[in-house]
């Protein structure tokens, strides 16, 4: 006859005599906050380093509130004028007791954004500014006039329907050498002012002219590191990362003495005999010296990610074609290459993406044909203060970069990179 062991009536309990139910939740949640504990860090890096800043950039590339906000009476008897006949007077009285009402700095801020959709705005308004106070009225037409007779120049005034708007694709119409008119319909800048279309071009060009250079020079380089023995292999490692250990700028700085025309290459050259003392290359200040310099410095960001694909390579996959029949040549193009091909995607994809942003070598060895987009975007940050510009530049650049890894995932697929 067999006994069977009665269960326990109510909650199994551990040996502290808590339910074993609430003693397992509890300790999913520790393990919980301990996990985000642990992604806390890396998530606010990434959220005000990175994710903040870009909002910012996109939201300044289309915001235009400033003026809005300080000449807000202006704007509005601007769109009351039928745009045909003469500036009324209520246009003049609205400018006027706006910048009567508004802060000193506000005022050089705004002058300065009107100066983007018409030069000369600027230095109207700063002269205008110091006598307007003194202005009695009612009626001011007259007076701004004498102070200044561009005050009579309806395109001035024309040029406020730009701005008129507190969004705006201005900016980005700005940087491919496009505009508003008064109307909203766009336009064609003025023929000496179309400058940006060049620099995107020269952009592009140059780095897809660096990222095909370094592709070819890294490719050999990686495989020599990849098939000779580990003790000469770690030596030349050594060489390749030394640049990392070098200031960037001491190394511009060396490439500037070497390209000059009485530098260390075309000494050589002439010294040599293939060029002839009246015949010296120019490789600094122009394109030429960009893509030399560009080249080199970004020659081991090609080389690192070959290198890791190469290594893991077995050599007896060249063997067995061999032993197949093929020759050397024959089974490295068929047979070696294609496995590469994770290697030759990740490399081009970082030098490109690190050459279209490129700034501080084509400033100092580019001159002006070997200015880039990056030194327009620095000028707006740093002297034409057109942040918005600078920005709307900045948001091109980051959906062409998009629109590569999309395009890289179309054609290759992104799970196939291999950075190491």
């Amino acid at each position: 006859m067999t006994t069977q062991t009665a269960l326990p009536e109510g909650p199994i309990l551990t040996a502290d005599g808590i339910p074993l139910k609430d003693s397992l939740q509890k300790s999913l949640r520790q393990n919980k906050l301990r996990a985000m504990f642990l992604v806390s860090t890396p998530l606010l890096f990434l959220v005000f380093l990175f994710i903040i800043p870009i909002g910012n950039m996109l939201t300044r590339s289309v915001d235009d509130t400033f003026i809005n906000r300080v000449l807000p009476s202006t704007i509005e008897a601007f769109e009351s004028w039928d745009k045909v006949s003469e500036p009324p007077e209520s246009l003049y009285s609205a400018f006027v007791n706006d910048v009567k009402a508004a802060d000193k700095v506000d005022i050089g801020k705004v002058s300065t954004r009107m100066n983007y959709a018409k030069p000369g705005w600027k230095s109207l308004v700063k002269r205008t500014a110091r006598k307007i106070k003194k202005l009695k009225g009612p009626e001011y037409k007259d007076d701004l006039i004498k102070i200044d007779k561009r005050w009579a120049d309806k395109e001035f005034w024309l040029s406020l329907g730009i701005m008129k708007d507190k969004a705006t694709f201005g900016y980005f119409l700005n940087a491919v050498d496009k505009t508003y008119d008064f109307d909203k319909n766009i336009i064609d800048v003025e023929e000496e002012r179309k400058v940006y279309n060049t620099l995107w071009y020269r952009t592009l060009l140059v780095s897809f002219i660096v990222t095909i250079a370094c592709l070819i020079l890294s490719y050999p380089v990686a495989y020599l590191l990849a098939t000779l023995p580990m003790r000469i292999s770690n030596l030349l490692m050594i060489c390749v990362l030394m640049p990392f250990w070098t200031s960037l700028l001491v190394r511009i700085v060396a490439w500037m003495i070497m390209l000059q025309q009485n530098g260390v290459v075309n000494d050589t050259l002439v010294a040599s005999g293939i060029l002839s003392d009246e015949n010296r290359l120019a490789m600094m200040y122009n394109f030429n010296g960009t893509i030399i310099v560009m080249t080199q410095i970004l020659l081991p960001f090609m080389i690192l990610p070959l290198y890791s694909v190469m290594k893991t390579i077995p050599p007896t996959y060249m063997k067995a074609a061999q032993n197949l029949g093929a020759t050397p040549t024959l089974a490295f193009i068929r047979v070696y290459m294609p496995q590469t091909i994770p290697g030759i995607g990740a490399g081009c994809i970082l030098v490109f993406i690190v050459a279209i942003g490129y700034y501080i070598t084509p400033e100092l060895v580019g001159g002006k044909d070997g200015r880039l987009i990056g030194n327009m975007v620095a000028y707006h940050m740093q002297k034409s203060l057109n942040w918005g510009l600078a920005a709307a530049m900045g948001s091109i650049l980051l959906a062409a970069i998009l629109l590569l890894y999309w395009l890289y995932d179309r054609i290759i697929g992104i799970d196939n990179m291999k950075m190491g």
